[in-house]
């Protein structure tokens, strides 16, 4: 039985490690010091269908990786776990100038040709969005997809990797290629996928790599709410602010995109109440909360802003993936399955091709 490490239990080493051990042919040991890590810290929409990004082959990426989280749940239930993590409960999209809503409009019914999951398009007015999400206001009119998403990020990962029950190890660690294979905390492993996110650079470094890849701040704030709010659906502004209430009267306001503080981990107060001040003026239900609490982890992005995966220049049996960004919800369950593919020698769903390794990483010397 070969015997894998996973480098990384955020939502691609999960989604790899789930999709490896149910093929019950491998040892696998997931690593992870459990400090930063963006998914833990996220609570995200899955709406990539309005996106305005010329980068193609990213949305192609992107719109797979929507559709993929209807397999993926699917699996996790056939194995008889929970998959609440996620629920298609709609999306709201404003715009500030709400003339172009007429423009979002046609461009997701052209979409929906390939992506038959965005679901119901319409232009609803104030009156009729009260009906279903009341006392949200700064706004004439929007644009309703019914087939948007939420996921709650730190849960997609748990449940991947309880499902998948492989071993798991709290800590912080380093690779060593040796002629026989790879060593990680004293034990030896005949393939590796490093998906450390932002960390990828440190761990490759001592190899002799140099990565394009930095780390990216993201802050949000959850406020407990005395009603129901899981039938509501996500919003989506323009801007940074994203609100995505969630069942039992929890609601996720951010988040923050950061390329200036590095690996800093501490809550920015004036960062989150711009937020929550933002957030406030579209939903002013926010002051009867009853708690709040912050969560802060760092993104991973290159310098063109695209993701990538695959194996390791001269080391064919290490993997690597990321580069996400704030798509990392949308996009790594699907990256994490490709992986798993490649593992297998097996087809994935995308052309590893399209999103190179070769771009970002380099062997010095």
């Amino acid at each position: 039985m070969k015997k894998i490490a996973i480098i990384g239990a955020g939502i691609v080493g999960s989604t790899t490690a789930y999709y490896l051990a149910k093929e019950n042919a491998y040892d696998i040991t997931v690593f992870d010091e459990g400090l930063g890590q963006a998914t833990k810290a996220a609570a995200g929409i899955i709406c990539p269908w309005f996106s305005k990004r010329r980068n193609k082959v990213w949305y192609k990426m992107a719109r797979l990786g929507a559709d993929f989280y209807q397999k993926l749940v699917a699996d996790l239930e056939n194995d008889g776990f929970s998959a609440d993590f996620y629920q298609q409960s709609g999306v709201y999209l404003l715009k500030k100038q709400e003339e172009k809503l007429a423009d979002l409009y046609e461009l997701g019914k052209t979409r929906r040709a390939e992506s038959p999951l965005i679901g119901e398009l319409k232009i609803l007015q104030k009156e009729e969005v009260e009906r279903v999400f009341p006392g949200l206001q700064g706004f004439e009119a929007l644009l309703y997809a019914s087939g948007g998403a939420r996921v709650e990020g730190s849960q997609l990962t748990e449940s991947l990797l309880v499902a998948s029950g492989v071993k798991r190890v709290h800590e912080k660690v380093n690779l060593e290629v040796l002629s026989d294979g790879y060593q990680i905390a004293g034990q030896l492993f005949d393939s590796v996928v490093v998906a450390a996110g932002a960390w990828l650079s440190e761990i490759l470094a001592p190899l002799g790599y140099d990565v394009d890849v930095r780390p990216q701040k993201g802050q949000l704030r959850d406020y407990q709410l005395p009603i129901e709010t899981g039938a509501y659906p996500v919003l989506m502004p323009e801007g940074e602010l994203d609100m995505i209430p969630f069942a039992g009267g929890k609601v996720s306001v951010g988040a923050s995109h950061e390329n200036d503080r590095g690996f800093d981990l501490t809550p920015d107060r004036v960062v989150l109440e711009t937020l929550e001040h933002e957030a406030l003026g579209y939903y002013a239900g926010l002051k009867e909360a009853s708690s709040v609490s912050e969560r802060v982890g760092i993104r991973a992005y290159t310098s063109d802003f695209s993701p990538f995966y695959g194996s390791l220049p001269e080391e064919k049996k290490v993997y690597v993936a990321s580069g996400l960004g704030s798509s990392g919800l949308t996009t790594g369950p699907l990256i994490g399955y490709e992986l798993a593919q490649m593992l297998q020698g097996k087809s994935g769903l995308l052309e590893a091709a399209d999103y190179p390794v070769s771009r970002y990483i380099q062997k010095r010397g």
